[in-house]
């Protein structure tokens, strides 16, 4: 008899951090690797964030918080979102703080779709969506996010898909992989038809300080939170990833719930790492703009790189740090092509199929690293290609 519960045989995992521990090992025996599959900041968080933290550690903030987090960090993040978006949340009872966006996207999942639910997720996509939706038994309905049109998700791609079951609906912008930002004609129709139609639209908007030709419009600024979960954090805006913070805002009875749901996982996050997420969201945006800055240039040198291999195709990223070129000319399973490229090039990345069937034919490149990583990554690359 199996000590393992038969729900675990329906959750995935992330494949970033499966190639991260191939490659780790292959450097433990000497082989340098150049790393661009991990979705993680190269800058280091910003010093008057840690300071912060540092502080609040002397200041005695190593114990329990209420499970709805520090009031100032709430509203703190209330404020942030009157700031950007123009809406007006609650801190009292439309915001929670949790160890991470994660457990913000898996507690809202959890606490609102019930066993053969319908969710309608992008494909491909961040894979915690699909392993979450599916490990509370809910039923996995994909839109596929076509090269054509940027990957971009799209109203009537999305209608078509609606049924009598769909309870909640995915959205991810800017997105990982494919680096493509949400038309706001297509954010305000998909608020419009939940309304119609009651249901849930869960946003994953962790990357909406990253945008490069056009500024970020959030799923709030349409009607505020009457059908919409949104999530964001401080991994990737303030290279904070180690800290663990990420937050939600919605209706208050799906807040409630999380509340609930956190009291019986983590009971809050750390004290002092929520003292340096006030810092972070009350602090100079600096910091922030010299890391878009240093993005953006990579954009356009990996962009250009990239272009210079024959077999590939690419679509110009507008948000996060990603691209995810077309390598079907190649004529190889995009996962064989990863793991060759990882032991014979050196180049760590991740293929397409880690994010879902529709990323067959695609490999996902951080651009994370360094403009010089970058080249020698891209040139390991290209050689490899030319070689085979």
């Amino acid at each position: 008899m199996s000590w393992i519960a038969k729900r675990m045989n329906r959750i995935g995992t992330e494949s970033a951090f499966e190639i991260l521990a191939m490659a780790r090992e292959l450097e433990r025996r000497g082989k340098k690797i150049i790393h661009l599959e991990v979705g993680e900041p190269d800058f280091d968080t910003p010093q008057h964030i840690v300071e912060a933290g540092v502080r609040a550690l002397r200041e005695g903030y190593t114990h329990y918080t209420t499970a709805r987090g520090l009031y100032e960090l709430r509203g703190a993040i209330a404020n942030r979102i009157k700031e950007r978006y123009g809406v007006d949340v609650s801190p009292d009872w439309e915001v929670i703080p949790m160890p991470g966006a994660k457990p913000c996207l898996f507690a809202a999942i959890m606490v609102t779709i019930n066993e053969g639910e319908e969710v309608i997720i992008p494909n491909p996509a961040y894979p915690v969506y699909r392993s979450v939706v599916e490990f509370v038994g809910g039923k996995v309905v994909d839109v596929e996010l076509k090269e054509e049109n940027k990957f971009r998700m799209t109203y009537e791609d999305v209608e078509r898909k609606i049924t009598e079951r769909t309870k909640m609906i995915v959205v991810n912008t800017p997105h990982n992989p494919c680096g493509s930002v949400m038309d706001e004609r297509d954010i305000k129709a998909l608020v419009e038809l939940a309304e119609r139609k009651n249901i849930l639209i869960l946003s994953d908007e962790i990357y909406s300080e990253i945008t490069y030709d056009k500024n970020h419009y959030s799923f709030l600024q349409v009607d505020g939170i009457e059908n919409v979960i949104m999530v964001d954090g401080f991994s990737k805006t303030y290279a904070m990833t180690g800290w663990r913070l990420g937050y939600a805002v919605g209706p208050r009875e799906v807040i409630d719930k999380m509340v609930k749901l956190q009291i019986n996982m983590t009971t809050c996050p750390a004290a002092f790492v929520q003292k340096a997420g006030i810092a972070a969201l009350n602090g100079p945006k600096e910091p922030i703009n010299k890391m878009v800055d240093e993005y953006r240039s990579r954009r356009e040198v990996v962009y250009k790189k990239l272009r210079e291999i024959e077999e590939f195709s690419v679509v110009k990223p507008e948000g996060a740090f990603y691209i995810f070129p077309n390598v079907k000319k190649l004529g190889v399973d995009s996962k064989e092509l990863v793991m060759k490229l990882l032991k014979e090039a050196g180049v760590a990345l991740l293929h397409g199929t880690a994010f879902g069937k529709k990323g067959e034919g695609y490999i996902r490149i951080s651009y994370a690293n360094s403009i010089s990583n970058l080249e020698k990554g891209i040139s390991r690359i290209k050689k490899f290609i030319e070689k085979v």
